[in-house]
């Protein structure tokens, strides 16, 4: 674990619009918080349901379900009601969270995204330990293009060219062992020197995807480093369908 002198740092999270727009936002964060808010986005696109609307009780009949099934197993993708009023949703708990904190984590995500998107008929919250997302549009092993965006420590290291290549090399690795055949969780992570330090690393998948799916979808995310975290000490790039983090400090829960 981190020093406790190192619990806080600055953050800078630049949101990845469809018209491909940066929205920087300044936030503090502490290591030392176990389940921290990341982001929302509310979909206006799918448009709006109204009050006590049948597309109001089928989220409101999906939400409970997907708090009960995926702690057991980190993950559920469900279906709730008929076209037009169908809702679909997912729930995904990082791999390393264990089945209590995935539950808190839901428990926490699922009403702060009814409060935040209160009519809209798509959204999506992140946490460190858990997503949730719904839509009326059937999403499932689909990759999402439109919700992404970036953390990353405001600290440069002192050779970026070199840190930027083992990053990637380390994040190309955790790829492969995450869409390995027996690899259900589409989940890896891993460490590598840094002759005095270490880099960790962690890559995830939304399970509704085939691996070759998420292949794709981590391909494309790690080529984004250089958009989003050019020479920092640690980064995040979060989609919808797939994540990378790295840092120079252990972050992943050990049991």
């Amino acid at each position: 674990m981190p020093s406790s002198s190192s619990f806080k740092r600055i953050v800078s999270l630049p949101l990845l619009a469809l018209a491909i727009q940066l929205l920087s936002i300044h936030s503090v964060l502490s290591q030392s918080q176990d389940n921290a808010f990341l982001y929302h986005k509310c979909s206006d696109i799918e448009g709006n349901f109204t009050s006590r609307s049948p597309y109001e009780s089928n989220l409101n009949s999906l939400f409970p379900r997907l708090s009960y099934s995926v702690p057991s197993n980190g993950f559920a993708a469900l279906s709730t009601g008929n076209k037009p009023d169908n809702v679909n949703g997912l729930g995904l708990c990082r791999g390393d969270a264990s089945p209590s904190d995935c539950r808190t984590c839901l428990a926490t995500a699922i009403p702060e995204l009814r409060k935040r998107c209160p009519n809209n008929k798509a959204g999506i919250i992140w946490y460190d330990n858990c997503l949730v997302k719904y839509s009326s549009t059937n999403f499932f092993g689909k990759i999402d293009y439109e919700n992404r965006f970036y953390l990353y420590n405001v600290n440069n290291v002192s050779n970026p060219a070199s840190f930027n290549t083992q990053t990637k090399a380390l994040l190309t690795e955790l790829t492969k062992k995450a869409t390995a055949g027996g690899n259900q969780k589409l989940f890896a992570t891993g460490e590598k020197s840094l002759g005095e330090k270490k880099l960790y690393g962690l890559v995830q998948c939304t399970r509704d995807l085939r691996s070759d799916s998420c292949k794709a979808c981590l391909v494309g995310i790690i080529g984004e480093l250089p958009n989003c975290c050019d020479g920092k000490e640690g980064g995040r790039v979060v989609g919808g369908s797939c994540n990378f983090r790295y840092e120079i400090y252990p972050f992943v829960k050990t049991a």
